[in-house]
């Protein structure tokens, strides 16, 4: 689902080059559960962009379900993603002045499916907010907020999930229910999801782990395999 060929990102500056991301090779099968890691600075919210096609490397190339999305242009990466790709962030990212059944439908309207709030509905229900439907971001709780923002990321069925720190705002217990949604769902619907954390306990539930030292790649775990890079 998920492949880069030697991809690096450096961003210049008026002193110096910065390298951000160093010769990064991977793949991630259809329906896999992949974790990134590193210290903060070490490349992983960059590559996660880049896996997305929100940004493009430097130099290196990246496929996204056999596309090759490095060489395309924004207004074709825009369409891969919208029929690939859903998100999740740390932020929640929802539209404070929709209701929790509106963000949730925003993007099936967007890509114009039949049968939006019904859908939105359903989405909401599994992830045990029908009685919230109506309230606005302000009027829910931080582990309420996360949930529509999964509500909404399942709801267009994406084949590929991303989520950055997904758990990161959120205290330990809520945190906890939080992740057991996310797999749950993720386990019904078959979709690849590539998450970006810090929890250890999060990455140890997915079946790779790739580790971002420096912007390098310098481990890939698989329930199968583990491979180190020098």
């Amino acid at each position: 689902m998920i492949r880069t060929r030697a991809v690096s990102k450096s961003i210049a500056t008026d002193s110096e080059n910065i390298r951000i991301l160093d010769g990064i090779d991977l793949t991630i099968a259809s329906g896999e559960t992949a974790a990134i890691t590193g210290a903060s600075g070490s490349g992983k919210s960059t590559l996660l962009g880049i896996l997305a096609g929100l940004d493009l490397p430097s130099s290196g190339q990246v496929w996204l379900d056999d596309r090759e999305i490095s060489a395309m242009d924004e207004d074709q990466r825009a369409a891969i993603r919208s029929e690939l790709v859903g998100f999740i962030f740390q932020s929640f990212q929802l539209l404070p002045a929709l209701t929790a059944l509106e963000n949730v439908m925003l993007p099936l309207e967007l890509k114009k499916l039949p049968g939006a709030r019904g859908h939105a509905r359903e989405f909401l229900d599994r992830v045990g907010l029908g009685h919230r439907v109506r309230h606005y971001p302000r009027q829910l709780s931080g582990g309420e907020q996360q949930r529509v923002a999964i509500a909404r990321a399942f709801a267009t069925r994406p084949k590929l999930l991303f989520a950055d720190e997904p758990t990161g705002n959120l205290d330990i217990k809520t945190g906890s229910s939080i992740n057991d949604l996310l797999f749950e769902l993720n386990r019904d619907a078959g979709t690849t999801l590539v998450l970006v954390t810090h929890d250890l306990g999060l990455t140890n539930r997915c079946g790779c782990h790739f580790e971002l030292q420096g912007g390098r790649l310098t481990t890939a775990k698989s329930k199968s395999a583990v491979v180190a890079f020098a």
